[in-house]
């Protein structure tokens, strides 16, 4: 499996408007599971984690235009670019 952890530093009184953008969109292919964690340190800051099938299935979503539409919309509510760490997830496990 392969993904992506993210950082988003949200603009003070975003946070829904950012949330419904993020949480209306559907699992792209390939997708396996995505989260975002809001910290107990009460930052504005979010922490997402994105898990695809395969490095193709991640950059495949990354270079589709819906995925870059929903960036621009996501950016008027962040104060800065995302920083992104991208790799191979070696260990884990996903119950259901």
């Amino acid at each position: 499996m392969y993904g992506t952890i993210f950082n988003l530093k949200v603009k003070p009184g975003h946070l829904e408007a950012l949330l419904e953008i993020i949480g209306n969109n559907d699992t792209p292919a390939g997708g396996v599971a995505w989260f975002l964690l809001k910290p107990d340190d009460e930052q504005a800051d979010l922490i997402g984690v994105a898990v695809f099938e395969s490095k193709e299935a991640h950059l495949a979503n990354a270079n589709r235009p819906g995925q870059h539409e929903m960036f621009v919309k996501m950016m008027d509510h962040l104060l800065e670019k995302p920083s992104w760490t991208d790799g191979t997830y070696v260990l884990g496990e996903i119950s259901r």
